[in-house]
């Protein structure tokens, strides 16, 4: 049997990257455009869906899921973008990271409050996420379902049927250890990179709160989460 050269076995096992796609964009909703007939879906964030509301500051229903959709169209314009591929979703859309000359748009559209950042496949834009929580824009005005909740929820036959919100923190901007209670009434801090940090919602509403140091916590009678 023929063996083949090393060089010829990287060839055929390491992928080709996909080339850069370039144009105009029209877009579909908040995290998803369409380029030169390509349907994108924007690498690390979950925006609200198009038949999404939340809850403004104010705690009046407003179309988030539009809201997204327009923001990013203005951001945009009549701009070319430049979706560098990173991968292809289950839907056959293309994932891609997508700029305006050296602006990174997925990182913008969490920055800006008009998405999430969409842990379960990537955590590039945690911070950008963190940044909008920490300064109120965008959905963190006010209440929202995780889009990936609420499409749960439509699934399971409507909105009503996942009641759970999050809500902004009224800590101060920058204090970034979640106090959670959990359904024992136990007050338990998170540290930022512990094991249920990310999946760790903050209900100011319910008592919850964000602190800036482990002593403060402590001291407001929380204890530290376990494992």
């Amino acid at each position: 049997m023929r063996t083949l050269p090393l060089l010829a076995l990287l060839l055929l096992t390491t992928p080709v990257l996909a080339e850069p796609i370039v144009g105009q964009a029209s877009m579909i909703d908040g995290d998803t455009l369409e380029v030169r007939g390509m349907r994108i879906r924007l690498h690390g964030i979950d925006a609200p869906e198009s038949g999404q509301r939340c809850k403004d500051a104010a705690g009046k229903d407003y179309r988030c899921g539009q809201a997204a959709a327009l923001a990013l169209a203005d951001r945009i314009g009549k701009r070319v973008v430049t979706c560098d591929p990173r991968d292809t979703d289950r839907y056959g859309r293309v994932v891609a990271v997508c700029r305006i000359g050296s602006e990174d748009l997925n990182a913008w559209m969490a920055r800006e409050g008009h998405a999430v950042a969409y842990r379960r496949y990537a955590e590039d834009y945690v911070n950008a996420e963190l940044t909008a929580k920490a300064l109120r824009t965008g959905i963190w005005a006010g209440t929202f379902l995780e889009p990936s909740e609420w499409r749960r929820a439509q699934r399971a036959g409507g909105e009503d049927t996942r009641p759970e919100t999050v809500t902004p923190p009224t800590g101060k901007s920058g204090c970034t250890i979640k106090g959670n209670i959990s359904a024992g009434g136990q007050r338990i801090y998170h540290l930022p990179g512990s094991r249920d940090y990310a999946r760790t919602r903050v209900n100011d509403r319910a008592g919850e709160r964000m602190f800036c140091s482990e002593d403060e916590a402590k001291a407001a009678g929380w204890r530290p989460a376990r494992g």
